[in-house]
């Protein structure tokens, strides 16, 4: 992975300091792998327990990930470092270039369970004071995240593409896998978390309803559903394989701007998507061209192939007006008494 950098930032002015920033990032992700690996093993003593910002429970791992990263991240001259973890903007050199936001380990639920966990992370151009003036990704410069799954991957867009690089545990770096992923598309795939069928707009299960109801609903054709509950995992499932994801907002308290943050994790997965031919939006607006409006402001969320998400947004807009004679659950009646 230096040699990467080292070439894509020779002899272009601000580069080099972008390079580094990604560099840290991927070197805590390494040292963080290698914690991971060891979990049930580790000894954290008394970190974790406590609610973060957004009221969701800390586990000892989100905690001494937060620390890992940041304490990498302190050692640079950063202009913030925005993570899901603290409750307001961490404010650093003021007179410099870049900032930092980060999700330090997505997919918390999945600890105990050995399924994929991940960081998300974003490298924008804006200072502390300007951040919630200009839209986060249109001062966004780099974006990625690292899954660590059965392998310990980074996937990451330089704004140029986007790659994937696969962590080898014999050298211990990084190794460049994928130069330029393309996300397929018209995979019949979605992911999403049907549990929440009753909490989801007409129009959200409209779309779902139709995707159950295979060559005989509206869309003519059999889908495929997947669900993992980590974000990363989705991501990386859909730029190898296409398909779509949604987390859309739904009448459950809490839950009717959305449940992602838009800053560390929106904004750097919309990036990565569209920069592979994909795709992110929140059902009506570009993500990419959202105002940030508080530090851990939600949104909606559907990312994937750019013709999938298309039809969804269709559905969302009330365009779909077909209805289904499929509705999800008709026959066996799952959530009736």
């Amino acid at each position: 992975m230096p040699t990467v950098l080292d070439r894509w930032a020779e002899n272009v002015a601000g580069r080099q300091q972008l390079a580094t920033i990604v560099a840290t990032i991927a070197d805590a992700g390494i040292r963080l792998s290698r914690v991971i690996a060891r979990h049930d093993l580790v000894d954290y003593g008394s970190v974790g327990g406590s609610e973060n910002a957004d009221g969701d429970l800390q586990k000892a791992l989100d905690v001494f990930s937060h620390q890992l990263y940041e304490k990498a991240l302190e050692r640079l001259p950063l202009t913030f470092i925005a993570s899901e973890e603290r409750e307001l903007l961490r404010e650093l050199d003021p007179g410099a270039r870049y900032g930092v936001a980060l999700d330090p380990l997505d997919g918390s639920s999945n600890i105990d369970t050995n399924l994929s966990i991940g960081t998300i992370f974003s490298v924008l151009e804006v200072s502390a004071a300007d951040l919630f003036e200009i839209p986060p990704g249109k001062c966004q410069r780099v974006a990625g995240f690292i899954c660590f799954g059965p392998q310990t991957r980074l996937t990451l867009s330089l704004g140029d593409g986007t790659q994937v690089f696969l962590l080898d545990p014999e050298s211990g770096e990084f190794l460049l896998v994928e130069d330029q992923v393309e996300i397929p598309p018209a995979r019949p795939e979605f992911a999403i978390n049907t549990s929440n069928y009753r909490f989801w707009d007409d129009n959200v299960r409209h779309f779902i309803d139709d995707c159950i109801a295979g060559q005989d609903g509206n869309l003519g054709r059999d889908f495929n559903m997947r669900w993992n509950a980590s974000l990363v995992a989705e991501a990386g499932r859909i730029l190898e394989r296409g398909g779509v994801f949604l987390y859309p907002g739904d009448s459950r308290p809490g839950y009717g701007s959305g449940r992602l943050r838009l800053l560390y994790e929106a904004v750097p997965l919309a990036m990565i998507v569209e920069q592979a031919g994909g795709r992110a939006c929140d059902g009506n607006e570009h993500i990419l061209g959202k105002r940030l409006e508080s530090l851990h402001q939600r949104v909606p969320l559907i990312f994937g192939s750019h013709d999938r998400v298309e039809e969804v947004i269709d559905y969302i807009s009330g365009q779909a007006l077909e209805t289904t004679h499929f509705p999800l659950f008709e026959h066996r009646g799952l959530f009736r008494n």
